[in-house]
């Protein structure tokens, strides 16, 4: 007999819908603004559809230049993200294998995702000026990018390295597979889904990053700051226009990751046609590269 949902099922169903729209809600907003008219506001309604305030975002003839900026945070964005990733993979393999204070060195790599954005910014401010140094973002913006991105990546890593079997390592050592070896046809092909996570967090999270790189940029402003400092002295539409172009190139950025997961997904056979074990497959690789142990 077929009965009606409970009022708790319409209830969680609104709350579930209304949090879509709080989240969703305001990139939409921004999105349709963004293709106001030449005479348009910041506000609704909508003069006229135009696509201008999109050219006038490279348009470098008013205060709020966005091209240099935009060219920063990619740069930013992907030094970040190498030195992430590659951090992140080795502190994996570090506290693998175990060794004394690993709780410790835990403790103080997750404890910059305690304190305040503003303090890590102000406190990097500070150090460089105490030393004859002038913070630029490729200096005083790197070090406080790399305090939120390096915690996440590394959070990441342990719960990747948790997951996997060591037996299938050893069945590589077994096979007379030496330790580069191991490495490079054994464990970087298996936690590759996670060291392609770790370079998306460590990518996006500088990208957007403000309340750490305002105080240490210097002269050289990431996009988030100089989207800031306009907004406060000449506001235009062409700040929406900024920020559709960003989550139109996020978008982008995440496709293609997922789009990579999914190719070696099924390179490794876990999609698609039948499912091969990965011990199978990596025992056919070690078997033609590895030397016999002897």
């Amino acid at each position: 007999m077929n009965e009606g949902h409970s009022a708790g099922y319409y209830i969680r169903t609104v709350i579930f819908f209304a949090f879509l729209v709080f989240l969703y809600g305001p990139i939409i907003v921004i999105g349709v603004l963004s293709f106001q008219g030449p005479a348009g506001s910041l506000m609704f309604p909508i003069d006229q559809a135009s696509l201008i305030w999109f050219k006038d975002v490279f348009d470098p003839n008013y205060a709020g230049d966005f091209r240099m900026p935009f060219a920063r945070s990619i740069i930013l964005g992907l030094i970040v993200m190498v030195i992430t990733t590659l951090v992140s993979f080795l502190a994996g393999l570090a506290f693998r294998q175990g060794f004394k204070g690993a709780s410790i060195v835990f403790y103080l790599v997750i404890v910059s995702l305690i304190a305040p954005p503003f303090l890590i910014s102000f406190g990097l401010g500070i150090g460089f000026t105490s030393i004859g140094l002038q913070s630029t973002w490729w200096t005083g913006g790197l070090g406080a990018h790399l305090t939120w991105t390096l915690p996440f990546g590394v959070l990441i890593m342990f719960a990747i390295f948790s997951r996997l079997d060591v037996s299938i390592e050893e069945a590589a050592h077994d096979l007379g597979a030496s330790k580069w070896q191991r490495l490079a046809f054994v464990i970087i092909p298996i936690v590759a889904p996670g060291i392609l996570a770790v370079a998306l967090f460590g990518f996006t999270l500088s990208y957007d990053e403000f309340s750490r790189s305002s105080l240490v940029t210097g002269s050289g402003s990431t996009l988030p700051v100089e989207m800031v400092t306009v907004r406060g002295t000449a506001a235009r539409p062409s700040l929406y226009a900024v920020g559709t172009m960003t989550t139109i190139f996020s978008l982008i950025i995440i496709i293609g990751t997922f789009t990579t997961l999914y190719i070696l997904d099924r390179r490794r056979g876990l999609l698609g046609g039948g499912k091969v074990a990965e011990t199978e497959n990596y025992g056919k690789k070690l078997g033609d590269d590895a030397q016999p142990a002897e």
